[in-house]
């Protein structure tokens, strides 16, 4: 691999690829089948990631990659890549258009490419390490309201947040201006172009959220664990992202509480 560039562009290519995918079986019939932790599964989730492991292999056979469907293959190498075919699978077995591609790669652990694709929407941001996050080709930027009180926050669902975190969420809802659900990956899409300003999630996966970190940062904005420590493979799950400092380091006090 020469740079980031190209990485990035067999990303894209990947989004490209798995569109059509993904698209001939949204809103059909198709089998919903349930996995081992109940969450629902289809052969659209399969069938994508299948195509993007293959153009994986065919370019960068010394690559590692970690997906959700078909597991881990050469994961203790420098590149890494992590895929969530369909992420709000939920969203697409029902219909709703709020359902994305999640294409990462990871440079020592570190996500350094990352690419939102929502197949519905026809609607792209794609961030490389040292260049701004671009939204259908176009340069976007969060923007920074200040204070928790004029923020409005995301969260896939509130049942994410278990244990002493439900309260914490809680806490920081309250301190908000209003709190959105059910976006899953779009709403750090919408944190990247500026009209969110603060996610937090938990109980995720590492494909769930490695994509996200370069949009968000090439965007402008932070995005850290709770704690505010950089997220990689060894992250707990727990996410905090937002467009501006002042606002991401009073969400996390308030989450420390």
């Amino acid at each position: 691999m020469t740079g980031l560039a190209d990485a990035a562009t067999l990303a894209e290519r990947m989004a490209d690829a798995v569109r059509p995918v993904v698209m001939a079986l949204f809103r059909s019939h198709i089998t919903i089948e349930a996995k081992a932790d109940t969450s629902p599964v289809t052969a659209a989730d399969r069938d994508a990631e299948a195509v993007m492991r293959r153009m994986i292999n065919e370019a960068f056979p010394d690559h590692g990659i970690i997906g959700e469907e078909h597991g881990r293959e050469r994961e203790d190498a420098r590149f890494v890549w992590v895929l969530d075919p369909i992420d709000g699978t939920k969203a697409f077995v029902t219909g709703k258009p709020l359902f994305g591609t999640l294409i990462a790669l990871l440079d020592g652990g570190r996500p350094v490419v990352g690419v939102i694709d929502m197949p519905a929407l026809k609607e792209r941001w794609v961030g490389r390490a040292g260049q701004p996050t671009l939204f259908n080709g176009t340069p976007v930027a969060c923007r920074d309201v200040g204070r928790l009180a004029d923020a409005w926050l995301y969260a896939t669902t509130p049942d994410m947040f278990r244990g002493p975190d439900a309260p914490a969420f809680e806490s920081l809802a309250g301190r908000c201006r209003a709190a959105v659900f059910g976006a899953d990956c779009y709403a750090y899409g919408l944190l990247a172009s500026g009209t969110v300003d603060l996610v937090c999630e938990a109980s995720l996966q590492v494909y769930d959220f490695c994509a996200l970190v370069p949009v968000v940062t090439g965007a402008g904005g932070i995005m850290t664990d709770w704690h505010g420590r950089p997220l990689g493979l060894a992250s707990d799950g727990r996410v905090l992202a937002a467009g501006g400092e002042a606002v991401h380091a009073a969400a996390r006090e308030v989450l420390a509480r």
